[in-house]
């Protein structure tokens, strides 16, 4: 079977039942991952996590090496990969602590090493990104999500912005106009990368707080903490279910 690979944040590495079995760290031609990527196995799978943000969260959403972390999954093996971010609800029912399975993105960053493929080797290649994330992917995880009673958002885009800063009420305005329903800041380059390495790719977006302007007062950190644990106990349980029927080989 082939491996699969979860990237998010370090709590997912404390899953119940998880064996580690290694820590690896792979060279990149576009410089180093974020951290070492930590081999186990989850429910008779062999499973790859890697922490977007480092392992001591260090590394801001506009500084995470994409290219590297993408392709250092590809080279050891990996051939699916679920990707966890954290998220803020635009669209009324994306309360704080769901989970959405997205479908679509927006991808409003700049200055972010975007592609493997700059012009010099092997010419300009264009990549098809009409559905910027695996169907077949999408679909297994939300029957893992039906499986396991979570309450899934079954759809949704993807607005990813620059940060690290929050967004102000009048930009979630304007991506609300442009059809959004949550916001991230990690969501691109990876989906795109990982679409030019050929890896299906798939986002389980967890809704830390309503974005600015949706919900009563400030956002603060307490409150994005509060629900982040909340809503990374449901993705624990989404996982589980996941890798025990639908995870493939």
């Amino acid at each position: 079977m082939h491996p699969i690979a979860i990237i998010g944040g370090t709590g997912l590495t404390r899953l119940s039942n998880l064996e580690i079995v290694r820590r690896e760290m792979v060279p990149t031609p576009f410089g180093e991952p974020s951290g070492p990527v930590i081999h186990g196995r989850l429910c008779d799978r062999e499973v790859m996590f890697l922490a977007r943000h480092g392992y001591g969260h260090t590394i801001p959403p506009h500084k995470v090496n994409y290219r590297a972390n993408i392709w250092a999954l590809r080279e050891i093996g990996v051939r699916r990969i679920v990707a966890v971010a954290a998220v803020g609800g635009i669209r009324a029912d994306m309360a704080p602590g769901h989970l959405a399975i997205p479908d679509q993105i927006v991808d409003y960053t700049y200055c972010r090493d975007s592609t493997f493929h700059e012009g010099e080797i092997g010419g300009v290649v264009h990549i098809d990104f009409t559905e910027p994330y695996d169907a077949d992917l999408r679909a297994s995880l939300l029957a893992a999500g039906e499986r396991a009673d979570i309450d899934l958002r079954r759809d949704g885009t993807y607005a990813a912005t620059q940060g690290p800063r929050l967004e102000t009420a009048a930009e979630i305005d304007r991506l609300e106009r442009d059809g959004c329903d949550v916001v991230g800041m990690t969501g691109m380059p990876e989906a795109a990368l990982a679409r030019e390495v050929g890896v299906p790719y798939a986002c389980c977006a967890v809704v830390a707080n309503w974005a600015a302007g949706r919900g009563p007062g400030s956002i603060t950190m307490e409150d994005i903490d509060r629900h982040l644990t909340k809503g990374m106990d449901r993705v624990a349980k989404l996982l589980m279910s996941w890798l025990e029927h639908d995870a493939g080989d």
